[in-house]
C-alpha cells in the first residue's frame, strides 16, 4: 500500500463558495459547517458561499478551517501516514491527526486571525514572494540592509516569501532584483506574518492555547516551525505559538515527509498551491489536490 500524507492549505487559498458542492452533497461536510456556525455564532455558509467578509484575517482563517475539514470528513483518508500544514493549514492537520478538537481549534484559528490583524496597524507591514531567487542569497541581503524585514515562509525552491515593514520591502525588492531574482509579487496580506513583528499576537495566542486540550498526533504531524514531528501536546503549544512570529519551512518539512518514506501526498482543502510546491520540492512523489467533489472521484477518495 502506497504510505500517504496529507497536506492541507493556508491563508490566501480561500475562495467564495469553497466547499459548496461537499456541502450539498456530504452529510458529514453539512455537519460541519453546521458546527462551526453554532461555535463562531455567525452562518459559515454565508461567510463561505456569500464570500461575506472572507477577505478579513479573523474570518478567513476559520472559513479556509471549516472548508478543509468538511472536504477531508468526506473523503476515505484511512491509513494516512502523516499530515502536514502551510501555516493556518497545520490547524487542519492536528484536527486531522485527532491532536484538536474542531470546535476548539475554530475558536483558537479566529482568535489567532483577529490577533495577527491587530499586532501591526494596516499599511504598516507586507509580505512578498521572491522568484527565483535561492535561500542562501536572501538570507544574504536581509542581514546586510539589516532593517525590519525577514523571511517568512520557505515554500519551495524558486519562492521565498519575506515579510517586515513596508519601507524595509521595497529597499529588500530592490536589492533583490539587482542579485537576479525573477520577480518580487507582493501578496494581497496587509500583516507582516510569521516574523517578530507578530510577537504580540504570538504571546496572546500563548494564553488561548493555555487553554486548549492538545493530544498526540494520530498520524504524526510535520510541524512548520522545525519540520519535524513532535507527539509532546506541551511542546505542540509551544510551535503553535512560535509560528506566529517564525518561519514557515514548508519546503524542509516536504523534505522530512520524504525522508519518511511518503509516495503520495493529498492536498484537502481549497485550491492547489501545495501541488506546485511539492511538484518543484520532489521528484518521484505523486501529488493529488482535491478542493472540489470532481476532484475526489477522479482520485478514488469517495
Amino acid at each position: 500500500m502506497m504510505k500517504t500524507a496529507v497536506l492541507f492549505p493556508g491563508q490566501g487559498a480561500q475562495a467564495p463558495g469553497m466547499a459548496r458542492d461537499f456541502y450539498e452533497e456530504s452529510v458529514a461536510a453539512r455537519q460541519v459547517f453546521e458546527e462551526a456556525s453554532d461555535v463562531l455564532g455567525y452562518s459559515m455558509e454565508q461567510r463561505i458561499f456569500e464570500g461575506q467578509d472572507l477577505e478579513l484575517t479573523e474570518f478567513t482563517q476559520p472559513a479556509i478551517l471549516t472548508a478543509s475539514r468538511a472536504i477531508a470528513v468526506s473523503l476515505n483518508l484511512e491509513g494516512a501516514a502523516a499530515a502536514a500544514g502551510l501555516s493556518l493549514g497545520e490547524y487542519s492537520a492536528l484536527v486531522f491527526a485527532g491532536a484538536l478538537n474542531f470546535a476548539e481549534a475554530l475558536q483558537v484559528v479566529s482568535a489567532r486571525g483577529k490577533f495577527m490583524q491587530e499586532a501591526v496597524p494596516a499599511g504598516v507591514g507586507g509580505m512578498t514572494a521572491v522568484l527565483k531567487l535561492d535561500r542562501k542569497s536572501i538570507e544574504g541581503i536581509l542581514e546586510q540592509l539589516g532593517l525590519d524585514v525577514w523571511i517568512a515562509n520557505v515554500n519551495c525552491p524558486g519562492q521565498i516569501v519575506v515579510s517586515g515593514r513596508l519601507d524595509a520591502l521595497a529597499a529588500f525588492k530592490e536589492r533583490a532584483m539587482e542579485a537576479g531574482a525573477k520577480g518580487c509579487v507582493d501578496l494581497p496580506l496587509s500583516a507582516p506574518f510569521h516574523t517578530k513583528m507578530l510577537e504580540p499576537a504570538a504571546v496572546r495566542l500563548q494564553g488561548v492555547l493555555e487553554d486548549v486540550s492538545v493530544r498526540e498526533p494520530h498520524p504524526p504531524v510535520v510541524f512548520n516551525v522545525t519540520a519535524r514531528t513532535e507527539a509532546d501536546p506541551a511542546i505542540i503549544r509551544q510551535l503553535l505559538t512560535s509560528q506566529v512570529m517564525s518561519p514557515v519551512l514548508f519546503e524542509d518539512s516536504l523534505r522530512t515527509l520524504a525522508d519518511l518514506g511518503i509516495e503520495r501526498m493529498i492536498e484537502v482543502g481549497p485550491g492547489s498551491t501545495l501541488k506546485s510546491f511539492v511538484k518543484k520540492t520532489l521528484k518521484g512523489v505523486e501529488i493529488i489536490s482535491v478542493p472540489d467533489m470532481e476532484s475526489a472521484k477522479k482520485a478514488g477518495l469517495l
